[in-house]
Formats: structure tokens, C-alpha cells, sequence
């Protein structure tokens, strides 16, 4: 797996070199500079996009066990960082989301569960966003390879929407449980709690239509607000680039990302991507570069302190646990203490220990 991740990103880099050499290194950087103030407007536009991406996660939670806003919102901005600027697939940062979840009091299978849902939203209003975006292009003319791409591509991606969905359903908790008993064995089979509870959370969050609606508008009004980067991008390279233009390419570039997932960073295919879907408003190739240049630069100073942000939740977590298991010897002696459990597993501990003390008696 490491190895396909470096012959992709290999892959990436000399792509982007390569667009870069060939739209002239000079001119690239001239529309870059041209955006002046107008990178700053972009990075803070990512930043109100990631925060609203993490009201949108908070959304998802029932009153009873919803963590703290901050939480949400500072957990999501680790998730971006960790999916942007590591190899994780996109799909790593969600994971240590999750994780760092649990320790804000979140129950594990709930957090585990939030997660899910959040990515599933996430996916379908990209899907959403896409099919405005090309209806937009077709409305405005458009017409050409990049219309017939993109209908493959969405025609595609709903299938694999769907069954995404399926899998979090009942469907695939039978499927899930009948692979982990033929596989699983002895203590192993204590797992199948940790799955029941997971299930059993989904339910309880897809069984909620006004918040799983909630989440889906806050998540389009996210999308919709990533488009404002493209738009002040190209107006202050003095391009004079209509909102509903730079929608359109904001919602296919992203559809690119999302298909080149096993490149980190996307690096390459969002380069040709945007040089392809700014042609078709008469935008040059050094201009596209330009803005792909500056929305990684919005990577960079979005995603570099959301990593320190990680760091630092996770030295705390550390910290806490070290406090507590202090306060415990005090109180009880020198007799070790059991590490504490991780909230994720409490429930599929607690069946073995009660197997195990059956088995005793």
C-alpha cells in the first residue's frame, strides 16, 4: 500500500511539473502574485468552510450525548488537515476524528457512528454539488467532452454512493456479522459488541430526518462556500469571473479530487482539472495554475495548524490519563492500575468480562 501511495504521488508531482513547465513557470507565478490580498480572502473563506463543516458533523448528534460545539469544530479541522496534507486516502483524518471523539466524554460507538454519518452527508451533498454544477455548465452552454466526463463520472458514483449507504444499514450489519463469525475466534468474538453498539448508534442517527436534513443544508451551504475561494481568486487576478462560472468549476474540480483520492493531495489532477474546467470560460492555463497554487497555499496554512491542533489534543488526552492514573495510586497504593479502556471497545469489554466471569463460576 505504501508503495502504490509513493508511485501515485511520484506520479502527481511529475504531472504537476510538467503543467507547470509547459504554461511557463514565469507567467504562473505573475497571475499568483496578481491575487494579492485576494489569497488571504481565500484562506479565510477555507476556514469558515471547514468550521461549517464541523457544525454540520455537530448537527448530526442527539441532545443526549452531544459534545461540545468547539469539540466539533476543532476536531473537523484535524480531520482536514490530517486528509489533506497526509497519505491517508482522504479518508484517515475521519478515522482520528472519530478517535479524538471519544475523548471529549463522546461514547465510542456513537462517535464511531457520528462518523459514518457525517462522511456519508458529506458524500452525498459533494454528489449534489457536482449535479448543480453541471446543470449550471449545460445552462450556460456548455457542451463538450468535460459534460460527457462528468455524466459518466456522477453515473458512477451513485452506485458507490448507495452502497456506502446500504453498508451502514441493516444489510450490512448481517453481512458484517456473519464475516467477523467465520473469521473471528476465542476472544475475538468479543468485537461483535462493538459492532452491535455502532449499529445501533446509525440507526439512532439516520431515524432522525430533521437533524440528518439539517446536516445535509449546512453541508451544500459548506460546498457553496468553497466556491467563493475560486471566485475572489480569479476576480483579483482580474479575471471577471461570474459567481455561478466559479461555482461550476469549484463543484467539478472538488468531483476530481474526490476521484483521484489515492493521490495525496490530488496533486496533479487538481492542476489538470482546473487548467481543463477554466478553458471553458476563457481562462489561460498560467491562470488556473495560479489559483491551484493559491488554494494550496489555503491548504497549507488551514491544514499545518490543524496538525498542531492534533498534537496538542492528543498530549492532553495523554495528560489527563497520566493525572488520573496518579490520583488512583495515591488514593490506592502502589498496586498497578489497569490502563484505562478506550471508550470505543467499553461495551465489548464489559460482554467479556462478563463471559469470563460466567465461565469462573
Amino acid at each position: 500500500m505504501k508503495r502504490l501511495t509513493t508511485l501515485a504521488l511520484a506520479a502527481g508531482l511529475c504531472t504537476a511539473i510538467g503543467l507547470f513547465v509547459s504554461s511557463g513557470p514565469e507567467a504562473v507565478m505573475e497571475a499568483a502574485w496578481a491575487a494579492g490580498w485576494g489569497a488571504a480572502l481565500v484562506v479565510l473563506a477555507r476556514v469558515i468552510a471547514v468550521a461549517w463543516a464541523g457544525l454540520a458533523w455537530w448537527v448530526v448528534f442527539p441532545a443526549e450525548g452531544r459534545p461540545p460545539l468547539r469539540a466539533c469544530v476543532s476536531i473537523r479541522f484535524v480531520r482536514e488537515g490530517i486528509n489533506t496534507l497526509l497519505p491517508v486516502a482522504q479518508v484517515g483524518g475521519d478515522l482520528i476524528g472519530a478517535r479524538l471523539l471519544t475523548l471529549q466524554k463522546v461514547a465510542g460507538g456513537l462517535a464511531g457512528a457520528s462518523m459514518f454519518v457525517d462522511l456519508m452527508l458529506q458524500a452525498l451533498t459533494q454528489f449534489l454539488f457536482t449535479v448543480i454544477g453541471l446543470g449550471i455548465l449545460v445552462a450556460l452552454g456548455g457542451d463538450g467532452p468535460i459534460v460527457r466526463y462528468v455524466a459518466v463520472g456522477l453515473a458512477v458514483a451513485a452506485p458507490a454512493l448507495g452502497a456506502f449507504y446500504l453498508v451502514q444499514r441493516r444489510s450490512g450489519h448481517r453481512l458484517l456479522q456473519a464475516a467477523m463469525r467465520r473469521f473471528a475466534s476465542g476472544r475475538e468474538w468479543r468485537a461483535l459488541g462493538a459492532v452491535d453498539v455502532l449499529y445501533a448508534h446509525l440507526r439512532g442517527l439516520y431515524g432522525a430526518p430533521r437533524r440528518v436534513a439539517s446536516a445535509v443544508g449546512l453541508h451544500l451551504v459548506g460546498w457553496v462556500i468553497g466556491a467563493l475561494e475560486v471566485w475572489v481568486a480569479l476576480r483579483f487576478m482580474g479575471y471577471g469571473t461570474a459567481f455561478l462560472e466559479a461555482l461550476v468549476i469549484e463543484s467539478l474540480a472538488q468531483a476530481v479530487r474526490g476521484a483521484a483520492f489515492a493521490v495525496p493531495g490530488a496533486l496533479g489532477a487538481q492542476e489538470g482539472g482546473l487548467i481543463a474546467l477554466c478553458a471553458v470560460f476563457g481562462i489561460p492555463a498560467e491562470a488556473a495554475l495560479a489559483l491551484s497554487l493559491v488554494k494550496r497555499v489555503a491548504d497549507l496554512l488551514v491544514g499545518v495548524p490543524s496538525l498542531g491542533l492534533w498534537h496538542a489534543l492528543e498530549n492532553r488526552a495523554r495528560g489527563e490519563a497520566t493525572g488520573i492514573r496518579s490520583s488512583l495510586r495515591s488514593v490506592f497504593g502502589a498496586a498497578p492500575m489497569p490502563a484505562p479502556l478506550d471508550p470505543a471497545y467499553g461495551y465489548a469489554a464489559s460482554v467479556a468480562a462478563a463471559a469470563d466471569a460466567k465461565r469462573g463460576e
